[in-house]
């Protein structure tokens, strides 16, 4: 008899987002549904035409991120070293070959509060005062590298810069390299956009909502849609080999158990209905499962009426019938999109949803015309075994995830 096949489970946990650091702040804040957009007024960014963002103000990354990585890293790698570090204590991972652990993150915008302040001292002083990290700070694999490194990680390491989807891709990439051989993973997205220079990038961005109103911001499947929020943060998981974690006892969160992934350019949102479609039917036919054993959907929700209704029907190609009746929720309305980190987020509330059985709230959203059952207003009790996240990016990139709920409920 052949051996069964490997597969990854989530052990760990961490989460540094707008609206809570850690698990605990983060779940009590998305299940009440409390809204964290704000304006946005941090130097150089209070007169730009963006006007509101989800922001992480209450991080410290000197309380998190030694020195000697402190300076050689963008806010978004102190972002993913402290989310990081949570996942791997919740984790309780033992020690294990170094070779046996890798590092895998997904990366929209890179460093550019790190690139901004080097490039500023190039042309307000002089090139001799720019710093030598500046080549890889700004980077998409910086967080990928310097988790790497400062957990002693030498196995299979990877960043994926393709688009906000790469956040679930990622998740997919950890969970093929333990069916190749790898005993854990460390995997996830954070970003960190809230700065000048970055902020100038993401004007060119149709589908942002430039609304001054926190509020009315960022009202996915809403009449009053205008675009989307864009937030910092994100989240880290840790999976393992689903033998060897239960072998010593690990705490198995959630089992990540199929993804799917295609891509339709920039033709207009019409064409991300097929796509998403495809997506959802190619991670449900890798975790065996049937439309209906979805319980509940973390929905892309961009808040472009086009993009809603594209999602929209891409649930009914895929779900079928059940599509009008399994809650949707999009908990990012009340913290922004935070690109690659935000399916990380949706995940982490996903299995967080799972564990309590309830579906958190679509914040700011009390009613929709969308023929979906959307969650607003409050929590919603469930029975969750098996959740759907979607994330669809700005240049093209459809992906989706099933998770299914750990230890003795998968």
């Amino acid at each position: 008899m052949s051996p069964a096949p490997r597969r990854g489970v989530v052990t760990g946990v961490g989460v540094v987002a707008p609206n809570g650091i850690g698990t605990d702040m983060f779940w009590k804040a998305t299940r009440e549904g409390t809204p964290h957009l704000a304006r946005i007024t941090r130097e150089g960014c209070a007169d730009m035409p963006l006007a509101v963002a989800g922001l992480v103000d209450e991080f410290d990354p000197a309380g998190t991120v030694e020195d000697k990585y402190l300076v050689q890293t963008d806010r978004f790698t102190h972002f993913a070293l402290h989310a990081a570090d949570q996942a791997l204590r919740d984790a309780d991972l033992p020690e294990l070959p170094p070779y046996a652990v890798g590092v895998a993150t997904a990366s929209s915008s890179g460093g550019g509060a790190f690139g901004q302040r080097e490039l500023q001292n190039l042309w307000g002083t002089g090139p001799q005062m720019v710093g030598p990290y500046q080549s890889i700070a700004w980077f998409y694999a910086a967080s990928t590298g310097q988790i790497s490194i400062r957990g002693g990680f030498k196995g299979p390491c990877a960043v994926l810069a393709d688009d906000e989807a790469g956040g679930l891709d990622a998740i997919a990439h950890a969970a093929r390299s333990i069916r190749r051989g790898a005993d854990a993973m460390v995997v996830g997205a954070a970003e960190a956009p809230i700065a000048p220079y970055s902020m100038v990038c993401q004007l060119g961005y149709r589908e942002l909502s430039l609304a001054t109103e926190p509020a009315r911001a960022y009202l996915p499947f809403d009449a009053d849609a205008c675009g989307f929020a864009p937030a910092e943060g994100g989240a880290v998981l840790v999976l393992e080999e689903a033998e060897a974690a239960a072998r010593r006892g690990a705490r198995v969160r959630a089992v990540v158990a199929g993804h799917g992934a295609t891509f339709t350019g920039t033709d207009g949102w019409d064409a991300s209905r097929h796509g998403l479609a495809r997506a959802v039917t190619q991670a449900l036919a890798e975790a065996d499962a049937h439309p209906s054993d979805i319980d509940v959907v973390f929905a892309d929700a961009l808040a472009v009426p086009a993009a809603d209704h594209a999602e929209v029907l891409a649930l009914a190609d895929a779900l079928g019938p059940h599509a009008a009746d399994v809650p949707v929720t999009a908990p990012k309305a009340g913290t922004g999109r935070a690109y690659a980190g935000a399916p990380l987020l949706d995940c982490a509330a996903a299995v967080l949803a799972m564990e309590h059985g309830v579906v958190p709230p679509t914040p700011g959203v009390f009613a929709t015309e969308y023929d979906i059952d959307l969650v607003t207003g409050h929590a919603r009790p469930a029975e969750l075994r098996t959740a759907l996240i979607l994330s669809r990016g700005l240049m093209g990139c459809n992906a989706a995830l099933v998770l299914r709920a750990g230890d003795d409920r998968n």
